[in-house]
C-alpha cells in the first residue's frame, strides 16, 4: 500500500485537481467542447485516482484497529470478519498495484481495439466474434463503456474483423498486453465429421489519439469512399450510403465505419481510427530504431501469446507468463483480470531487463 501511496502521489495529485476545478468552473469552458472534455475527463480520472487510494487507505486502517480487537478480546468470530476484511482488501490492493506500472507515455489513454480472424476459415471467422465478445463482456463486466465502430461479417459464420473502442482510465495501458495472436483448439462445429481444428484470430490494441498528437492528416492524402451499411444475412442494411471507408494514399492504411447513424459520424470515426493507426505508426518506428542502436533484433511477445483449448482438455494458458486457468467459459465470458495483471506485471519485467 505504501509503495502505491508513493507512485500515485495523491498530494501532488490535489494540486492538479483544484487547478482543473478552476478551469471547469469558468463560464464559457464549453465554448471549446474539446478542451472542456479533455479538463473534465482529467479531473474525474484524477478524482477516481484520490478516492480509490485513501479509501483504501481508510479501510485498511480500520481494517488494523478491528484485528487488534479481535487479538485483544479473543473473539473468534471478529477475527474471522478481519480475516475476510484483509482478504478483500488484498486482492484489490493487488489489483491497483498493477495500475501504478502502467506509466508509458499513452497507457492513460482509451484503447481501440481491432479484431481479425487469420488462418482457419470459418472456424477463425467465429473465433474471432468470440474474442469479440468476450472483450465486450470484460468492458461491461467492470462498468466501461465500449463502442463498436465497424464490424465485416464473414459469409457463413462469424466475422472478418471488428473495430471497437473502449472508454476507461488507463484502457489502453490495460489491454495493450493482450495485443497478438490468439489460438483456438477444439473440435469444430463446422466440420460434419466432428474433427479438431485449430484456428487463429490476431488482436491490435492502438491509444484513442488526442488533440496533442498532431496527427495531421491533409485532405489531399486520402480518398473518401460511402456505400451502404449492412450486416449479417441482409439484416441492418441501410436504405442510404452511409458507411464510410477511409484510404490513406502515402501509406496505403484503409479504415471504415457504418455503425453511427450518419455519413458525417462515420467519417468522424474513422478519421479517429486512422489517426490512432497513424500514431501507432510513429511510435513503431520510434521503436524499431531505438531496438536498432541497441542491437535488439525486436520484441517477439507480441506474436503468438495464448492458446484456448476445448479439446481434448479444458484450458486457457498465455504463452508468455505461464498463467492458466481451466474454465475457458469462464475467460471468453469477459474473466480477463488475471492474464491482464499477469501479462501487465510481464511486460514490466521484459522493460526492467532492457
Amino acid at each position: 500500500m505504501k509503495s502505491i501511496e508513493a507512485v500515485v502521489d495523491v498530494p501532488t495529485k490535489q494540486i492538479a485537481i483544484a487547478s482543473l476545478e478552476e478551469q471547469a468552473a469558468v463560464p464559457d469552458l464549453w465554448s471549446d467542447q474539446d478542451h472542456a472534455q479533455q479538463v473534465t475527463s482529467q479531473l474525474s480520472r484524477l478524482q477516481a485516482d484520490c478516492e480509490r487510494v485513501l479509501g483504501l487507505r481508510t479501510r485498511l486502517d480500520d481494517a488494523g484497529v478491528l484485528l487488534d480487537l479481535a487479538v485483544e478480546e479473543q473473539d473468534a468470530d471478529t477475527l474471522a470478519e478481519a480475516d475476510t476484511v484483509l482478504t478483500t482488501l488484498a486482492a484489490e490492493i493487488q489489483s491497483l498495484e498493477v495500475r501504478t506500472l502502467l506509466n508509458g507515455e499513452y497507457d492513460d489513454r482509451d484503447a481501440l481495439m481491432t479484431i481479425r480472424s487469420e488462418a482457419g476459415g470459418v472456424d477463425a471467422a467465429d473465433f474471432a466474434e468470440m474474442l469479440l465478445r468476450m472483450y465486450l463482456r470484460w468492458a461491461d463486466r467492470h462498468g466501461y463503456p465500449a463502442e463498436v465502430f465497424d464490424t465485416s461479417y464473414a459469409e457463413e459464420a462469424g466475422i472478418k474483423s471488428a473495430t471497437l473502442q473502449i472508454k476507461a482510465p488507463f484502457a489502453y495501458g490495460t489491454l495493450s498486453v493482450e495485443q497478438g495472436t490468439h489460438r483456438l483448439v477444439r473440435i469444430s462445429p463446422f466440420d460434419n465429421q466432428g474433427r479438431r481444428q485449430t484456428s487463429f484470430a490476431g488482436v491490435e490494441v492502438l491509444p484513442v489519439t488526442q488533440e496533442a498528437d498532431h496527427i495531421d492528416i491533409p485532405e489531399a492524402d486520402i480518398r473518401v469512399d460511402v456505400f451502404r451499411s449492412s450486416g449479417p444475412g441482409g439484416q441492418s442494411v441501410n436504405t442510404t450510403d452511409s458507411a464510410v471507408r477511409i484510404t490513406h494514399l502515402p501509406t496505403g492504411l484503409v479504415v471504415s465505419c457504418q455503425n453511427e447513424k450518419s455519413q458525417l459520424q462515420n467519417k468522424v470515426a474513422a478519421l479517429k481510427v486512422l489517426q490512432s493507426r497513424l500514431l501507432e505508426r510513429v511510435r513503431a518506428e520510434h521503436e524499431a530504431a531505438l531496438r536498432q542502436l541497441k542491437g535488439d533484433g525486436g520484441n517477439s511477445w507480441g506474436s503468438q501469446m495464448r492458446s484456448y483449448v476445448l479439446h481434448p482438455y479444458q484450458m486457457v494458458k498465455d504463452l508468455r507468463t505461464d498463467f492458466e486457468v481451466g474454465n475457458p467459459s469462464a475467460v471468453f465470458d469477459g474473466d480477463l483480470d488475471g492474464f491482464i495483471d499477469a501479462g501487465i506485471r510481464w511486460r514490466r519485467q521484459q522493460d526492467d531487463q532492457d
